[in-house]
């Protein structure tokens, strides 16, 4: 057995297939995590000025209330932000980071919660010595947090994301019946296939017909063969649907 630590966790699908995130080194984390603590710290001083005001009536009081403001901004901060951010706070922003399902599935909030509240123990005695040991001797890198969550900390590719309501509305989506399979796909999908499929689909009304067919039959045969989903996914569907279905998953996760 060796305690080399990974720089990539790679998942094999229940279909067989495997891919790869890459995961952020604990340099990159501790800088995420600095700028965060300057966010909840700013956030902390605000809240400290609101219980300053109650010393005039009961000092013990404001004491109290001064901890738990403390408590909750700390703790809430990473649970609001990597709820409402997909797995991003401020500091994960910056540096281009995500928390992510280990098994590549779609975060859910009860691992958000479990992971940072975990943080209180992972702070241990101080500086978190208690997490930055567990990270070290985890093959991923994964605090306590993460290894109860189930959760890794990935590096991730720099994306704009278009406007879906427009080029991608939100219907029912076959292919997200197939987590695993949407995971991989937005992993291996090349960033110029997703930039031109936008652009295909922001433009689509002003291409002539014939050149629309084609150039939508050439991306849903590239997508269709980076990742093959069961024929029952695309069942019905034209080129240009599978390919508005590809977007939307792709900036689902």
């Amino acid at each position: 057995m060796t305690n080399r630590r990974a720089t990539l966790l790679t998942i094999e699908t229940p279909e067989g297939v495997r891919f790869s995130y890459e995961l952020a080194s604990p340099v990159i984390r501790s800088i995420a995590w600095m700028i965060d603590v300057a966010a909840i710290a700013a956030l902390t001083k605000v809240a400290g000025k609101v219980s300053e005001g109650l010393t005039r009536v009961d000092r013990d009081w404001a004491a109290a209330l001064s901890i738990i403001f403390y408590f909750v901004i700390s703790i809430g901060y990473g649970i609001v932000l990597e709820w409402r951010w997909r797995g991003q706070t401020l500091g994960k922003r910056v540096m281009g980071l995500r928390v992510v399902d280990a098994q590549a599935l779609r975060l859910q909030f009860p691992q958000i919660v479990l992971r940072n509240l975990l943080r209180l123990i992972d702070m241990l005695p101080l500086a978190y010595l208690v997490g930055g040991i567990a990270s070290f001797c985890s093959r991923y890198g994964q605090r306590l947090g993460d290894l109860a969550a189930g959760t890794i900390v990935a590096r991730e590719r720099a994306s704009t994301v278009p406007d879906l309501d427009q080029i991608a509305p939100a219907k029912y989506n076959s292919l997200l019946a197939y987590p695993h399979l949407a995971a991989r796909l937005r992993v291996v999908a090349s960033p110029e296939s997703i930039a031109i499929a936008v652009r295909a689909l922001s433009r689509r009304d002003g291409y002539d017909p014939v050149a629309r067919l084609e150039l939508f039959r050439e991306l849903a045969t590239y997508f269709r063969s980076v990742v093959p989903f069961p024929a029952a996914a695309s069942e019905g569907m034209t080129d240009e649907q599978y390919v508005r279905s590809v977007v939307r998953v792709v900036y689902s996760s």
